[in-house]
């Protein structure tokens, strides 16, 4: 407002403008006292979790990074800079690369199988007479913990155990196979043990996907004269894709961080700690007590962990897009 309009204002014009002015300035700065009111409150529901978060997960994190670069071991060379002596020590290591190729069996294993005996069974069982008998025998598995798991495969590949019973009984011969005592069958023996453990829950999640899925679009593809491999390609595959990428990254997880079947199941094979980077990172770091080497096996395990889910994202996305 210029000095000349408001002289040729009237004085009743320039009382209402005037206050007309302090309501606006007391209008922003209550506006601003409740954007201030309200920040401080949600600041405070969240406080509780951000401080769960900070101290459980990222603290924890920060410190494994900064340990994996010094030469602190078991009570001595507390906080000794070491720069990259532990990552170095990983490439000459005989046994790190056995574990990082078994981790890398064991995440194929792990997102292939499930996800696709899961599919099969969530369709195969969806509209299937005793379908809850069936989905209940193949989840069932699911709530018993892996080491309880584990005691029960190891006793099944015994060289006196089940397995070796029923191939006698089919070849007509005794067998005495030690399944977990050899470096070609461990591995896969123990996988077959995760998988049975695992498949029920992608089984559910993948039936649960299916149920969600609208029928109208299904109705009109037949009405249309699709096939059912068509409406499975065209139709439910991609609508079922976020609850594949739900099980996919559960699966990549569960993968990765596989220790107790690991550990009881191959407890008694004597390389033992190469079997996952998991378990070699637990034989180095508190068995062995070389803590910063155990770090670093740990920052390299979580970097392949944002790799492969890198990887994974991208994949389903160009899946997604040639799908559509």
């Amino acid at each position: 407002m210029t000095i000349a309009s408001t002289i040729n204002l009237s004085r009743e014009e320039r009382d209402a403008e005037i206050i007309a002015s302090i309501g606006l300035k007391n209008i922003r700065a209550r506006e601003k006292q409740v954007e201030r009111r309200n920040l401080m409150r949600a600041a405070l529901f969240m406080a509780p979790a951000l401080i769960l978060v900070i101290g459980v997960l990222l603290v924890p994190v920060v410190y494994n990074v900064w340990t994996s670069f010094t030469k602190w071991k078991q009570f001595k060379g507390w906080d000794e800079f070491a720069g990259m002596a532990n990552y170095q020590k990983m490439s000459t290591n005989p046994f790190f690369m056995d574990a990082l190729t078994n981790t890398g069996i064991w995440v194929v294993a792990s997102i292939v199988f499930p996800l696709v005996i899961g599919l099969g069974f969530a369709l195969l069982f969806r509209n299937a007479p005793l379908s809850g008998f069936f989905k209940n025998v193949i989840f069932l598995p699911r709530i018993l913990a892996p080491t309880a798991v584990g005691i029960l495969w190891y006793y099944v590949y015994a060289p006196d155990g089940i397995l070796n019973y029923f191939i006698g009984l089919f070849t007509g011969g005794e067998t005495d196979t030690g399944w977990l005592y050899e470096a070609g069958t461990v591995t896969p023996s123990i996988v077959v043990a995760f998988l049975w453990q695992t498949v029920g829950l992608s089984m559910v999640l993948l039936i649960l996907g299916l149920a969600a899925i609208p029928k109208d679009p299904i109705q009109a593809a037949q009405i249309d004269g699709a096939t059912r491999f068509q409406i499975f390609w065209h139709i439910t595959l991609p609508l079922l894709m976020p609850t594949i990428l739900v099980v996919t990254i559960l699966s990549v997880l569960a993968g990765f961080t596989a220790f107790d079947l690991l550990w009881v199941m191959g407890g008694d094979y004597p390389r033992q700690r190469t079997l996952s980077l998991a378990v070699f990172m637990y034989f180095e770091a508190f068995q062995k007590g070389n803590w910063a080497f155990g770090s670093a096996v740990a920052v390299t395990m979580g970097i392949v962990v944002l790799a492969v889910t890198w990887v994974q994202a991208w994949v389903q996305q160009y899946v997604d897009k040639r799908i559509h």
